[in-house]
């Protein structure tokens, strides 16, 4: 286990700081180890999702005496120490020849792992052509209807998401997909195998506001064989996916939304006094000084001398 390191000046002061749990997590960094025996196969697949994943990714050349399925200390020694998240051992044996084990961690603890076996590769440096920029988040493209209904390729489409995923953006530029990442899984009832596929984006005139884009390979090329997976804990997976409180959306109260879209609103509001209500002053709202009296005897005599012009009316034409 590490030993507790204090801060001794402003420098590593900051050092840990940064180290520690925030509400906008840093970009996670991608470990790539080689075990106790490799191929040239696996080292070249190190190396080509090592340049896909930089500069957020470390490499280590030197053989290490790892066995993620077996010792989950050295897999926290080395996320530790590191401040990585994901690591991807690579291993070479009889048993599981030109094997890559991919690892996620949750605060230096083993969360999940999935171990892919290499059938068939086409490496980067076989494909002539332009590549793609350091640091550029990849278009991600699922096909397979395993993604949906089979929970050890669902993990898997999570882990992969999570594994390409770069800086958190609020927009997304048109010239900024760069290239295509496919993943392919294969029929329900068969082996369980990985195809995945990277192609370079090109944007191509189309005579309209809205380019024309094809794709072209860029590699690398590979064909997984899914052998050993450890799923999510439960109680380990919860604590990964909690939203922070500052992070949490706000429910609005007395909001609704139609079938069309339209938005409605309930306002709640107190009972008004309707007397105190301020109108435009004309002649004909100001009240009578005598409401009772004469109000009432003026529309009596108003009333007796219309009927009497009535009745006169009618004598003089009966006449």
């Amino acid at each position: 286990m590490l030993r507790t390191v204090k801060a001794k000046n402003a420098r590593t002061k900051r050092f840990l700081k940064n180290r520690e749990a925030k509400v906008n997590e840093n970009p996670k960094t991608t470990l790539f180890v080689r075990g106790s025996s490799t191929s040239q196969v696996v080292t070249d697949a190190l190396k080509d999702l090592y340049s896909l994943k930089r500069p957020h990714a470390v490499y280590f050349g030197k053989k290490n005496e790892i066995l993620p399925f077996e010792d989950d200390e050295k897999l926290a020694f080395f996320s530790q120490k590191n401040d990585a998240a994901l690591m991807v051992v690579g291993s070479h044996s009889k048993k599981r020849p030109h094997n890559l084990t991919f690892v996620r961690m949750f605060d230096h603890q083993l969360l999940d792992m999935y171990e892919l076996g290499i059938e068939n590769m086409t490496p980067l440096s076989e494909i002539k052509g332009a590549k793609c920029s350091a640091n550029i988040r990849p278009l991600m493209v699922f096909q397979g209807d395993r993604f949906d209904t089979d929970e050890t390729y669902k993990n898997l489409k999570n882990y992969l998401l999570d594994f390409f995923n770069g800086e958190n953006m609020t927009g997304v530029s048109l010239t900024g997909l760069e290239y295509v990442i496919s993943v392919t899984a294969s029929p329900p009832g068969g082996q369980d195998k990985l195809f995945v596929r990277s192609y370079l984006t090109q944007m191509k005139k189309s005579g309209s506001r809205t380019p024309r884009v094809e794709l072209e390979p860029m590699g690398p090329m590979f064909d997984f064989a899914v052998r050993r997976t450890q799923a999510p804990r439960p109680e380990v997976w919860k604590r990964a996916i909690q939203i922070p409180k500052e992070l949490q959306t706000k429910k609005e109260k007395n909001k609704e939304f139609d079938a069309m879209g339209d938005q409605y609103g309930r306002i709640h509001m107190e009972k008004q006094d309707l007397s105190k209500l301020q109108t435009r002053k004309m002649r004909g709202l100001k009240r009578r000084r005598d409401e009772d009296g004469e109000e009432d005897g003026e529309d009596e005599g108003e009333d007796q001398v219309s009927a009497d012009e009535d009745g006169d009316d009618v004598e003089e034409d009966e006449e």
